[in-house]
């Protein structure tokens, strides 16, 4: 397969790029990548590597790797457990936090890209009709974006990015999910903000395994990061990726991907109605397993992000999700900053256009009128979970790796200040009750079609 922003016919940009690739890749795949050595052939002889005589091409030595640790392979066979997707997106968080800040013109980028992708549709064979058409919505959207882009460049999110960030360049190595053969021919194509990188993997997640998976990374890099910011590009960087993949398979003949992707990048573009849900009650009553269940359908893709008030204390306190708190990180004033910084976020989140479900105990009225605040101009509805005590003690006592530090004398505690659904819907969360339904309803209910 030809593609004209590739020429690897001259010998020294084969050494090149294979050395580049082993600079890039060795630090996020330690072990992986081993050495870049000359392909040497005398006359007459057969070629070896690194031997005498003239060198007539370089190779990248890496270790192998199992078909098997393929994440696209392991996508299609056997999935993507949520444990799996978590350490996906930790190993995207800690890969983007080694990258130093660079300076771009994200905005010419961006439109270079944008032009750059229409060509390469347009000379794949891919229908000219909707191609101009996905060019003057991308470039709307761009339009609309240039102030944001250039506050990314100098809040330090532009960087040397993976580039490739898909599901096929990521393996299990030594039992971790690592990424490898980040795009190493071209710094331009690979200088953009880490939401672009993000987005990649979202896209393609988002096709071979389906949105929860999608929505599932996405919140977890974004508890890790707070970086509630990215869901303004996410469109543009969604639709941008998906394009770049639809004219690849294009050129590869295989017609039925090539249809899919590009009917992706359309949907990506495409106005879709974003709302705003807080979900509070006591410990126990499934919030967060709510939550999870509502965001891959909720607003644009892919999904809600989800604000739970158990991760941003863990964030505010330098920890990851799963690390345990001393008491004193409960304290009243601790807890008014994290509902605080959790109101903010929900209030950047609605303002780009994103769903989003605000997931947290909500007991104080100051809470609920933020949150309810941050909305703004979207429609927003409150949820008050409630289900048996008994069932509550259960729950709570059989977590395992869960964010909330909560034991069942924390629940019993809080269950004596519990202020009741207030203004909010009341929902019935107990182990015969189906919430999802409920929320339907009442959605339905307040926004008839």
């Amino acid at each position: 397969m030809l593609l004209p922003f590739l020429d690897f016919t001259p010998l020294a940009e084969r050494e090149r790029t294979a050395r580049r690739e082993l600079d890039l890749n060795a630090p996020h795949a330690p072990g992986m990548y081993r050495d870049v050595v000359p392909v040497t052939c005398r006359p007459g002889a057969a070629p070896v590597l690194g031997g005498e005589g003239p060198v007539i091409d370089w190779v990248l030595r890496m270790a192998p790797v199992p078909a098997e640790d393929f994440l696209d392979r392991r996508a299609a066979t056997i999935g993507l457990d949520p444990a799996l997707l978590d350490r996906m997106a930790d190993t995207v968080v800690a890969m983007h936090a080694r990258l130093p800040p660079l300076a771009r013109d994200q905005a010419a980028g961006f439109a270079w890209l944008a032009q750059g992708n229409r060509a390469s549709a347009l000379a794949a064979g891919l229908p000219p009709a909707r191609i101009e058409a996905w060019v003057v919505a991308m470039q709307h959207r761009l339009a609309r974006l240039g102030p944001w882009l250039r506050e990314r460049e100098e809040a330090g999110f532009v960087r040397r990015i993976h580039g490739d960030l898909h599901l096929g360049n990521l393996c299990l190595w030594q039992g971790n999910p690592v990424p490898f053969d980040a795009l190493e021919f071209n710094e331009a194509m690979a200088t953009f903000d880490t939401g672009y990188d993000i987005a990649f993997l979202l896209m393609d997640l988002d096709l071979r395994a389906g949105r929860p998976a999608a929505n599932r990374v996405m919140n977890r890099i974004i508890a890790r990061t707070a970086d509630t910011g990215l869901l303004r590009g996410l469109p543009v960087f969604l639709s941008m990726r998906a394009l770049v993949r639809a004219h690849v398979a294009a050129r590869s003949n295989n017609p039925p991907a090539a249809a899919r992707y590009l009917a992706a990048a359309e949907a990506y573009l495409a106005p879709t109605a974003p709302a705003v849900l807080a979900i509070g009650g006591l410990q126990g009553t499934g919030k967060s397993t709510l939550a999870r269940r509502l965001a891959p359908e909720l607003g644009p893709a892919p999904g809600a992000v989800i604000l739970r008030s158990d991760e941003i204390r863990k964030l505010i306190n330098g920890l990851s999700p799963e690390d345990r708190l001393p008491q004193a990180a409960y304290r009243a004033e601790v807890s008014r900053a994290v509902f605080a910084t959790l109101a903010r976020h929900a209030a950047a989140a609605a303002s780009a256009g994103h769903g989003v479900i605000a997931d947290g105990m909500f007991f104080a009225a100051e809470q609920r009128a933020a949150i309810e605040a941050a909305a703004g101009a979207l429609p927003f509805h409150g949820f008050w979970l409630s289900a048996p005590m008994a069932e509550l003690e259960a729950r709570v006592a059989g977590r395992v790796g869960d964010a909330s530090d909560a034991d069942v004398a924390v629940l019993r505690q809080a269950a004596k200040g519990d202020p009741g659904q207030g203004a909010w819907h009341l929902i019935h969360a107990g182990n015969a009750d189906d919430p999802v339904a409920q929320i339907a309803l009442i959605m339905r209910h307040n926004n008839p079609v």
